[in-house]
């Protein structure tokens, strides 16, 4: 008896010690990013401590979607989760478990974002549920200015012209990886995206991002059968076998050999980080605008874009606390600040004086102020039509006769999945 009292007060004065102070534990964040890029947001995340003195426990893993969910399922969720995918978080506040956000932080937002960022940001909804930590654009092709010669192509058949006139003079144009676990596949989703947005045009794109557009439409089967026309395995560094199986990180190194493994590559603004860290033979780094620069996606003066966004998963003094650090402009300022991150922010008071060379300027601008842009399609789709994507993209390039049966299975999906489920998030002006 003596000894069951003394674990009933010990265990009273531990509830006790908790409940005094709740308001002193740190925020938990939960995020995909690992390796430099976490070194990188914790920075972000040190000048939050050393502004408010609320401390963190950071936890970065790439199956962010699995771990969140199974802290959901077990009532154990992060305070803040960051995801790079809009449709994941519209599932959580469909079901109660992502929290809107405060009028004042909303009304903060509408100022610092352009409208498209705005209504991203409200994922769907009238209410503000996620802040736009970090930002990419996603129409983007990548090439050495030293080696691209001539006229630079301007529309889709002439940059299938280039591409095949490379590969007729012995050369490879395209660097090519969709290795990316749990995710691979997802590079190829992002050409196809491109292609049905700069050919079809933005209705189009957003009619197929928000589940009314077949997959087996002409538009999009259109889409499918440009992108093989242009990735024909000859094409490709390494051929399909070799595409399927590099690492989306380090499908662009062969650009900076001597000679060059490759050409091209069509990536989003956050591979300007990976081409400034390859250490060549010779001990130098490539550098913007000498050693690397972009073409913009051709076809419509139109932009895909892409972001990281924290959603609030416990209603905290400190989740909120942190919440509205990460939309400040003081938030936004450091990642971009960081020698060769090449993060990019979507709040348009930063200024492109953030930025340390023309290349990213010329990208932050278009995220910030682009006439028209569009977000990542399968970042809005339901999580079971974007795995689906992913698996489709890589059985395509292995067996492009099978354009037909896939799209058919893409569209079986479209049509299980129920039309509350669906983000419809038209592109913006």
């Amino acid at each position: 008896m003596k000894r069951l009292i003394s674990v009933l007060t010990a265990l009273s004065l531990v509830a006790a010690g908790c409940s005094a102070s709740a308001e002193d534990e740190p925020v938990v964040v939960l995020a995909s990013w690992t390796d430099g890029e976490e070194t990188a947001f914790r920075q972000v995340l040190d000048a939050f401590t050393a502004e408010t003195g609320i401390g963190y426990l950071y936890e970065g893993t790439r199956a962010v979607d699995q771990v969140l969910a199974s802290d959901v399922q077990r009532g154990t969720p992060p305070d803040v989760a960051v995801l790079p995918n809009a449709g994941v978080l519209a599932k959580y506040r469909k079901s109660g478990d992502l929290l809107p956000l405060d009028e004042d932080l909303s009304a903060g937002v509408t100022r610092s974002f352009s409208s498209p960022w705005v209504t991203l940001q409200k994922i769907g909804t009238e209410q503000l549920y996620a802040v736009a930590v970090k930002a990419d654009l996603k129409s983007l092709i990548w090439y050495d200015p030293a080696r691209m010669t001539g006229i630079r192509p301007t529309t889709f058949a002439a940059l299938r012209e280039y591409s095949a006139g490379l590969t007729a003079a012995g050369g490879t144009p395209w660097c090519v990886g969709m290795g990316a676990p749990p995710t691979s596949g997802w590079p190829g989703t992002d050409w196809i995206e491109d292609i049905l947005l700069h050919s079809a045009g933005p209705e189009k794109y957003w009619q197929w991002a928000s589940g009314g557009l077949p997959w087996n439409s002409p538009e999009v089967k259109q889409a499918w059968l440009d992108w093989g026309s242009v990735l024909e395995p000859a094409a490709i560094r390494g051929g399909t076998a070799a595409a399927l199986l590099t690492d989306f990180g380090d499908a662009g190194k062969p650009m900076f050999t001597d000679p060059p493994g490759c050409a091209l590559e069509h990536q989003a603004s956050f591979i300007m980080s990976r081409y400034q860290n390859f250490k060549r033979p010779d001990g130098t780094f490539p550098k913007p605008g000498t050693d690397f620069d972009f073409l913009s996606f051709p076809g419509r003066d139109v932009s895909e874009v892409a972001a990281d966004l924290a959603g609030m998963f416990q209603d905290t003094p400190q989740a909120r606390r942190l919440m509205e650090f990460l939309a400040s402009e003081k938030a936004q300022r450091i990642w971009p600040s960081i020698p060769r991150a090449n993060a990019f922010s979507a709040n348009r008071k930063l200024g492109l004086d953030v930025y340390p060379d023309q290349v990213s300027r010329r990208v932050a601008d278009t995220i910030t102020s682009a006439s028209a842009l569009c977000f990542d399609a399968s970042d809005l789709m339901p999580a079971t039509m974007t795995g689906a994507f992913h698996r489709a993209v890589l059985e395509y390039l292995s067996n492009r006769d099978r354009l037909d049966i896939l799209l058919k299975q893409l569209d079986d999906v479209r049509k299980s999945i129920q039309p509350g489920e669906w983000l419809e998030i038209p592109c913006g002006q």
